[in-house]
């Protein structure tokens, strides 16, 4: 059939009109195409490869490189893990975001591309039921999983925008006419996470739930009624509502859990793989085991964040990624240009940013450790596969592969794998994984603890305490270079809510590091604790210099956000620019457009 083209007159105020994207495609490619950047709306909307094609460019958009640049750069950047890389003249914004000097004209702070997926999967919820009334091939199975997957798109854009600016413009209108009104002004931040949750809601049963093993990129690179219970667990977290966080990181977990038991009973089938049962090792969770032989560690990192091959135990611990493959010269997919340019490649062993000198401090020490806490432990792998300290580099997502030679503990050896040539890195962007939503179920478990000594306090306390603690421990343990594995963190240790929610906030640290979560995280906690202290005190870490005008800054909870663009608010008079940060033009924090 013969492509079709659609001119869009104009690029929108917001960047919510953006242009849509289309190509033909079939089952198996939809994950591997890069959709044209024009089609023609008379010719359009006819049959559901249409639709297809505007969802893959959903998918197209949330690849490039400016779009998991900023989920990387909102998510961690200003956080006590990273550092200033090399060539950071090469991007002065980036700099400036290092040092926290942020204004409306940083670049960082643009927005647009998130808007032009939002709007792109607005335009499928307008049409798609338009389709289905032509095409008689366009199933209302289709359609209804069609309208979840890009209704938990856009909530996803949405929800990465709010994080990182609060109140944002929110629109569940296709723009898609130059007469239409795009000057929005922003809505509250709860005003949006609770629309982003009923919307989810409302379509959580139509999603996909599970796509067929032939199709090995479709499980984790499309979104699925996992992905949206994902979703669903960490925005109820954020508005406080945590027997709901609970509730969803349940079904995830007990979902993960019968893929593990079938993945179990075929390998036990076919002889091919061991069947060892790793539940019993980590508390029962289906986690992957990090031992890849008798004091060698680095299997599960090699599983999850140098493999670009399909396993069925992958899909035990991945619930959503973004696809990328190393070779984008051999087929239409493309590299991770994002993690080459800021992580680093063959060529730039340190990419833009590194570990910072607080965290490589840490991981040098001999004990007495901050992050990677050394009570009751051996080796945290992770410090390892986190970070190549020798280099001074950030690791993760950069090599394919680390070996961890453990057997002498005082003396541990550690070989990388090559990293990724310059340009062609394929590691997928996770953007939530088990031990992530396990996390979160224990913060929230943690957060419903009630404070006294008395005894019905205690007898309340003691069953949701040791809940967290069997999560916390399962992920600290895939991380220790024990052979056989005992636990390492010992319950009595924690026996407080203070104490045990600091430690699933550590933990978090340790295990999510670089994913771009951890900023995020201090934000969330913020937010809850109605006070930027934890907030600061994290930031001022790696701070060496400029660290008084920089606590003054982020005693402000204004502070922890990022203003709007300098050009967007030219634009959109609706808009009122946070008061912590400068306009661009002058030292004033007043200044509005």
């Amino acid at each position: 059939m013969e492509k079709k083209i659609f001119k869009i007159k104009k690029v929108g105020l917001l960047g919510l009109l953006g242009l849509i994207g289309l190509t033909q495609i079939s089952c198996s490619d939809f994950l591997e195409i890069k959709p044209q950047n024009e089609i023609i709306m008379e010719q359009f909307w006819t049959e559901k490869a249409d639709v297809e094609g505007i969802i893959a460019g959903c998918y197209s958009g949330l690849q490039s490189s400016n779009v998991v640049k900023r989920m990387m750069v909102w998510g961690e950047f200003r956080s006590e893990n990273i550092g200033i890389g090399q060539n950071i003249n090469s991007d002065g914004e980036l700099e400036k975001v290092l040092k926290e000097n942020i204004d409306a004209k940083n670049a960082y702070t643009k927005w647009e591309d998130f808007y032009s997926i939002i709007n792109r999967c607005n335009t499928v919820l307008k049409y798609a039921p338009e389709v289905a009334a032509k095409d008689p091939a366009y199933t209302q199975s289709e359609l209804s999983a069609h309208i979840a997957e890009v209704t938990a798109l856009r909530s996803l854009c949405y929800f990465y925008l709010i994080r990182a600016f609060r109140d944002v413009p929110y629109s569940s209108v296709a723009f898609t006419d130059d007469d239409m009104k795009m000057d929005l002004p922003a809505t509250k931040f709860d005003d949006v996470l609770d629309s982003l949750i009923v919307s989810l809601e409302g379509v959580k049963s139509m999603a996909v739930k599970r796509y067929p093993i032939t199709e090995r990129l479709y499980q984790t690179g499309r979104i699925t009624q996992d992905a949206i219970h994902a979703m669903l667990c960490e925005l109820y977290l954020w508005k406080q509502d945590y027997d709901n966080c609970i509730r969803y990181a349940d079904l995830v977990i007990d979902a993960k859990k019968a893929i593990a038991e079938e993945n179990r009973t075929e390998n036990q089938r076919s002889g091919t793989i061991s069947t060892n049962n790793t539940e019993e090792r980590f508390n029962g969770f289906p986690l992957l085991s990090d031992n890849s032989g008798t004091n060698y560690y680095g299997e599960a990192y090699s599983m999850l964040f140098g493999s670009d091959s399909y396993s069925r135990q992958y899909d035990q611990e991945i619930i959503f990624q973004l696809v990328f493959d190393d070779d984008p010269r051999g087929n239409s997919m493309i590299a991770n240009g994002a993690v080459n340019d800021f992580y680093g490649n063959v060529d730039n062993k340190i990419g833009l940013v590194a570990p910072s000198d607080f965290l490589l401090d840490d991981i040098e020490k001999s004990n007495s450790r901050n992050i990677f806490a050394d009570k009751n432990k051996k080796v945290d792998a992770r410090m390892y596969e986190n970070c190549n300290s020798n280099q001074k580099s950030i690791n993760k997502f950069v090599t394919r592969t680390v070996d961890i030679d453990a057997t002498a503990t005082s003396n541990v050896k550690v070989t990388y794998g090559t990293a990724y040539t310059g340009g062609q890195n394929s590691s997928n962007w996770i953007i939530y994984r088990l031990t992530d939503i396990m996390l979160m179920k224990a913060e929230a478990l943690t957060m419903k603890l009630r404070e006294g000594v008395d005894q019905a306090t205690l007898d309340y306390n003691e069953p949701l305490l040791d809940q967290a603690f069997s999560l916390i421990n399962a992920v600290n343990k895939r991380s220790v270079c024990e052979t056989t594995l005992t636990d390492t963190l010992v319950r009595g240790d924690y026996q407080t809510k203070n104490l045990m929610t600091t430690l699933v906030y550590q933990e978090r640290q340790r295990e999510l590091m670089f994913e771009g979560k951890r900023w995020f995280d201090l934000v969330r906690i913020s937010r809850r604790e109605g006070s930027t202290q934890t907030l600061a005190a994290a930031a001022l870490r790696k701070v060496t210099t400029g660290s008084t005008l920089i606590a003054n800054k982020l005693v402000k909870m204004d502070a922890i956000y990022w203003p709007y663009n300098y050009e967007e608010l030219k634009v959109n008079l609706n808009l009122v620019q946070n008061p912590a940060f400068s306009s661009g033009e002058d030292e004033s924090y007043q200044r509005n457009y």
